[in-house]
């Protein structure tokens, strides 16, 4: 009588392991302060440059000082984009530091699970910086993104989801360079920053740079923010493109880790974090 065939099917999707996954950086966060930096210090300055700027602009007169909501608002909102991708990449970044990838890839944990895992404690992380943001604004400055009204809502799902698909190609990309990747997960940001017109119309943006932006999906919900903050009706045909423009980021992000990682694996470059 032979013995029974192992079985060969994967382990089933597990919320155990993806609390184990918040539960692993939570401990990192914790007892690391210079974790911190990136959800009080990021936050705390950000809000006071472009504070300052604007609080410096509104002396000039008063169509100018029209300009402090504006530069505020917008710092505010470009949070919610940072926050996200920066809490992912470095989520993966701290794997690769601690040289525990390959750890990971012998137990039973999913590639899903480790994402949501991330996911969920990223989005943790951009509570708590989103807090920061808020208190200083409202502290220093008297302003709120309460003023931007509930629209707000359906913008920030889109930052989040853009943010998090912006992670994904950044974690694509360590897994295919290695390490010499990691400048991408604040260079990407701050490249949005640049041309998405978070502060100003597409219009205000170089002509050569005009068509890049867009077709970026940040763009469009950028100029939602901004419509709502004028007082205007949210523009919807403006959400939307950002809506599609986000879908279809985060297919091609994905699409884009799940070849890096089977490159990763069939090529051995475990090797460079083991």
């Amino acid at each position: 009588m032979t013995a029974p065939a192992a079985s060969t099917s994967r382990p089933t999707f597990s919320w155990l392991r993806v609390r184990t996954v918040v539960r692993r950086h939570n401990y990192v966060l914790w007892r690391s302060p210079e974790r911190w930096f990136d959800i009080i210090i990021f936050p705390l300055f950000d809000v006071l440059l472009w504070g300052s700027l604007g609080a410096f602009v509104a002396q000039e007169n008063d169509v100018s000082r029209a300009s402090t909501p504006y530069l505020l608002a917008g710092i505010m909102v470009f949070h919610i984009l940072f926050q996200s991708q920066i809490a992912v990449s470095t989520g993966f970044m701290e794997e690769t530091w601690s040289r525990n990838l390959l750890n990971m890839m012998t137990t039973p944990l999913r590639e899903i699970e480790y994402v949501v895992g991330l996911a969920a404690y990223g989005f943790i992380k951009l509570a708590a910086a989103m807090t920061m943001v808020s208190v200083t604004a409202f502290a220093l400055y008297r302003f709120g993104l309460g003023e931007v009204g509930w629209g707000l809502v359906p913008i920030a799902g889109l930052l989040v989801v853009i943010g998090w698909s912006m992670a994904m190609m950044v974690v694509g990309m360590l897994l295919r360079f290695g390490q010499s990747a990691q400048i991408l997960a604040w260079a990407t940001t701050f490249l949005i920053l640049a041309i998405s017109g978070v502060f100003n119309p597409v219009e205000a943006i170089p002509g050569v740079l005009q068509p890049i932006a867009r077709n970026l999906p940040t763009t469009h919900v950028f100029t939602a923010a901004r419509a709502l903050l004028d007082g205007r009706p949210m523009p919807w045909g403006e959400l939307g493109q950002g809506a599609i423009g986000a879908v279809v980021f985060a297919a091609l992000a994905v699409a884009f880790v799940t070849h890096m990682l089977a490159t990763f694996r069939k090529r051995g470059y475990v090797t460079r974090y083991s």
